[in-house]
């Protein structure tokens, strides 16, 4: 018997496809036992987008997430994926952090960490796997999976070969996007079981349609391990039914083992949980959609893009969009489309689209890629946008995180003065995401989705004056009043209902003001930086479209934007 084993990805992987990552942990603990007890290799609980997710807008904090799942899951391995320097961030962090964090997450509860990178360069997974190793953790070497002119079963082999000697304990095949064909996936395993011999984790995506066959071709080519998610949050972008691949391999040499019964049991309670987040769900999500065999935009990404394009009121320009993904990684050098790289290129392609000029607007991590500080890119960035981006400064050729001092003891000594420590975990959900952190942290993140439930109904025509509520959330009743701050403070200033201002210099997304550059008085030239703008999980330089003096200012930092909305004059 070849027997094959299944990690489930229900709590990580799939809602993060299908419903942008917002399952709360209440709705995961109910199940915990019953997962733990069905036998699989691993649950993929954690990193990824969760821990983004969770102080950003379910005002949950991860650490608690996983301690209160390793309370219950005690058999079964808690898995967590794990973006190399990146951590769980956007960017590559000092090493001290990489450290902190890895032996954190290891005794927090994550048994298996999936690790990667992705451009694939191995100098930037070499200290979370060694830190990994040291924990006693499981490690899988991933290859994020592509198709492009220079990728290739001979460059991916070649690269398990660097995983395999940093001690790897399995290779994971991470593909994002659901494009590996059968017989790729079926000699890119068998090379990888000849000339590594590590067992081997095939990971997919179900939105081309082609994940089920390419999952059989793995089979025959010998496969250890399978990525499957609970039928309610399977299909579309996410993994293929976890239920079916164990009734699909039943009876053959590849059988899971799985009890059929008890996984059917599990799937019952994750069709109710799929109701309660129906409205978050995107149709687009849930489709079988062959157009990502061109757009290669992954599971992850695509329900994130549009959420996007809806925030920035957009959604129009959908489709132009992604025929300006695959123009964007082309100039970009073909990096795989896996996060971070999948935001970057992402975000690019919607700046492209939204400005009707490519590269008039580039971000702040687009610059960073740009120098190679994200990594080597798998083939030459296009000369003309790398001048563009960098003018005469030079890219780097050194291993990125070699640039970066280390930042633990200043990030937690700032983090202690603003009084966001109350446990060491605090330390670093404030290095990795200090703007959002800062404000989950004090407390002033509220939890989104919301079911609001009026109690007393308003007779036709008449005006409700009132601003007291009954709050219906699962069931339990609170009364609040409702006053316009926060997010409405900006559209109270006058500026928010002007879009041509005499020298206004406009904000041209949607999106929270990280950072003013000028104050009032200041002399600006034509082309200074004069905000930052948070958007799409992107810093955005907004630039003075005119040589003059700051006037007025109209916002301050966390002020929410529209776009076209006046920031400040400047004449």
């Amino acid at each position: 018997m070849t027997q094959v084993k299944i990690t489930d990805t229900t709590l990580r992987d799939a809602h993060q496809s299908l419903i942008a990552t917002r399952m709360r942990t209440r709705d995961m603990l109910p199940i915990a036992e019953k997962l733990d007890g069905a036998g699989f290799f691993s649950l993929e609980v954690w990193g990824g987008a969760t821990f983004d997710s969770c102080i950003r807008f379910l005002n949950e904090d991860p650490w608690e997430r996983l301690k209160s799942l390793k309370e219950t899951v005690t058999n079964t391995p808690l898995q967590m994926l794990l973006r190399g320097q990146n951590l769980v961030g956007y960017r590559h962090y000092a090493d001290d952090v990489v450290i902190k964090f890895v032996e954190k997450a290891a005794e927090n509860g994550i048994g298996v960490f999936r690790i990667f990178d992705a451009v694939n360069d191995i100098r930037n997974m070499e200290v979370s796997i060694k830190t990994a190793k040291k924990c006693g953790a499981h490690v899988q070497g991933t290859i994020s999976y592509t198709t492009s002119p220079v990728h290739n079963t001979e460059s991916f082999v070649e690269f398990a070969h660097e995983l395999a000697s940093l001690e790897c304990d399995s290779i994971c095949i991470k593909d994002m996007a659901g494009l590996i064909a059968p017989m790729d996936a079926y000699t890119l395993i068998k090379s990888l079981k000849k000339e590594i011999g590590l067992p081997v984790d095939l990971h997919s995506h179900s939105t081309s349609g082609m994940a089920l066959m390419s999952y059989m071709a793995a089979c025959n080519a010998g496969v250890d391990i399978l990525d499957t998610a609970f039928s309610p949050f399977a299909g579309g972008t996410s993994q293929p039914p976890t239920e079916t691949v164990v009734a699909g391999l039943k009876g053959t040499k590849w059988d899971t083992g799985l009890d059929l019964v008890h996984l059917i049991e599990i799937k019952k309670y994750f069709e109710e949980i799929k109701e309660k987040y129906r409205g978050i769900l995107d149709p687009i999500s849930e489709k079988t959609d062959t157009s990502v065999l061109v757009y290669q935009v992954p599971g992850g990404m695509l329900s994130n893009l549009v959420s996007q394009l809806k925030e920035q009121n957009a959604m129009d320009k959908f489709d132009d969009v992604l025929i300006e993904m695959p123009r964007v990684r082309e100039d970009l050098g073909y990096p795989p489309l896996v996060t971070p790289t999948s935001q970057i290129v992402g975000t690019q392609a919607v700046m492209n689209v939204l400005m009707g000029e490519r590269y008039k607007v580039i971000p702040k991590e687009v610059r960073e890629y740009v120098r190679g500080m994200y990594g080597r890119s798998p083939t030459p960035i296009n000369k003309a946008i790398m001048d563009k981006v960098l003018g005469d400064e030079q890219p780097i050729t050194c291993r990125p995180a070699d640039l970066i001092e280390p930042e633990l003891a200043a990030l937690e000594e700032e983090a202690r003065e603003l009084g966001l420590v109350e446990k060491e975990e605090d330390v670093l959900t404030y290095a990795l995401y200090p703007q959002v952190a800062k404000k989950f942290l004090k407390g002033e993140t509220e939890e989104e989705e919301l079911i609001l439930s009026v109690q007393e109904s308003v007779p036709a025509g008449s005006q409700l004056l009132c601003n007291q509520f009954k709050v219906v959330v699962d069931g339990e009743v609170f009364k609040v009043e409702v006053e316009p701050t926060g997010e409405m403070s900006i559209h109270e200033n006058k500026s928010a209902l002007l879009t041509s201002v005499e020298g206004g210099i406009k904000s041209n997304m949607q999106g929270m003001v990280l950072g003013l550059k000028v104050k009032s008085g200041d002399a600006v030239e034509e082309g200074d930086v004069v905000a930052v703008i948070e958007a799409m999980k992107m810093e955005n330089d907004i630039h003075a479209s005119h040589s003059g003096i700051v006037r007025e200012i109209f916002v301050k930092e966390n002020d929410f934007v529209a776009a076209g909305d006046v920031i400040m004059v400047v004449s």
